[in-house]
């Protein structure tokens, strides 16, 4: 029997939905570049329903227990008195999705004596000390692909609404207004903008192709680079430092992965270098930026607009400065837990887990550490080292709340 620690974010407040909005979901055969959906030998929950929160377990009980398994679903992470810390010493599995990580810091992984492997349901294993799992052997998997698409909706959509000046003209009308011009002092056309992303990889190249029916001109920093008939396609400007890009763009968008090599790559100097009233977006991780540089930048207006959906640490303390800064589109990290990106993850969740229990290779794309190294995606993504420093902070939510 294996113990298996699920860290899952809360319930709505009104409760477990017993309805949804909608009655399915559409039907996708395959990622964009061929990839193949998860392929669990079944699944245990209805598509579309919310499998994130902790009455949802990602679908797994069922499954776990009838093999003999313990799961353990909690939304305690944070602090020496949480859950997920009593269940620890003798956990063998530990997931947590991205938007509520448990934070698997060296301090931890040390006092997990039978831990085998940490999976991130979703996208980004950051929250994990990378260095400390390669040191103890532990394998680290993540759901590759599964919300990627969600993530670069969520970046079209935050930047249209920060260029256009949605969210107060919005406000407006909550307070019985009619405030046309209130309106529009700060509202744009994204058409003609220079639009440049931070990592052209599977979130990157989807917001590429989503922006160019805008009429905008596309620019991409990536150490690895794109094929020339990908950059024909979308008439793209590639750069080889954040300077050269931030200096044309009007749209930064960072969809690059955490790790000590990108760790506040957006600080007071890297800013400097931004045009006056660029909009930055950011729905890859709240840690590529100085969070008290972004603010200021926006007092000062050096940017125009700041939006994405990602803190540090999460859940961020209600005094976190992102959440009164002026002319900020922020949400809590919701970009790629759409109630369709949880079907993906949650049956790709069951993917990993049903290779490990039957001794079956987890398929390459999924691992991020394995055999003590990067592995995988992780090889091609990620920098040894760690990027869970300042994590402690999150305790604070919990006593702001």
């Amino acid at each position: 029997m294996a113990k298996i620690v699920c860290v899952l974010y809360d319930d709505p407040v009104t409760g477990y939905p017993k309805t949804y909005a909608r009655d399915d979901l559409p039907k996708i055969e395959s990622y964009p570049d061929g990839q193949s959906l998860p392929t669990p030998r079944a699944i245990d929950f209805p598509p579309g329903a919310l499998l994130g929160s902790v009455s949802g377990e990602l679908g797994l009980r069922k499954y776990l227990e009838s093999n003999g398994h313990q799961l353990v679903v909690t939304s305690s992470k944070d602090g020496g008195d949480s859950v997920l810390d009593r269940e620890l010493a003798d956990a063998e599995i530990v997931i947590s999705q991205p938007f509520w990580p448990a934070y698997m810091t060296a301090e931890r992984i040390k006092r997990a004596k039978r831990l085998k492997m940490i999976v991130t349901a979703g996208i980004g294993s950051d929250h994990t000390d990378l260095q400390a799992a390669m040191e103890h052997g532990i394998t680290v998997a993540e759901v590759t692909y599964c919300n990627s698409n969600s993530v670069a909706e969520h970046v079209m959509m935050t930047t249209l609404a920060l260029v256009r000046n949605y969210l107060p003209s919005y406000n407006w009308v909550l307070k019985g207004g009619w405030n046309i011009a209130d309106c529009v002092e700060r509202s744009y056309d994204l058409e003609g903008m220079h639009v440049g992303t931070v990592a052209a990889g599977r979130i990157g190249l989807r917001v590429l192709r989503l922006m160019k029916p805008f009429g905008t001109h596309l620019h991409y920093l990536d150490r690895h680079r794109l094929p020339a008939s990908v950059e024909k396609e979308l008439n793209l400007t590639h750069h080889t430092s954040l300077e050269s890009l931030a200096k044309v763009c009007d749209v930064v968008t960072l969809n690059c992965p955490l790790h000590p090599e990108t760790e506040h790559m957006i600080n007071a100097d890297s800013l400097k270098h931004f045009k006056r009233g660029a909009y930055l977006i950011n729905t890859a991780r709240g840690k590529l930026c100085d969070r008290d540089a972004v603010a200021a930048a926006l007092e000062s207006g050096q940017l125009a607009g700041y939006g994405g959906d990602v803190w540090f640490p999460q859940p961020a303390p209600a005094d976190h400065p992102w959440r009164s800064m002026p002319h900020h589109g922020m949400t809590p990290h919701i970009s790629g837990t759409s109630l369709s990106a949880q079907t993906r993850y949650a049956a790709g969740t069951r993917e990993i887990l049903e290779c490990y229990f039957e001794n079956r290779p987890i398929r390459n794309e999924y691992l991020i550490v394995q055999g003590g190294k990067l592995a995988g995606v992780g090889a091609h993504s990620y920098s040894a080292g760690n990027a869970t420093g300042g994590s402690e902070e999150a305790a604070r939510f919990r006593k702001s709340a």
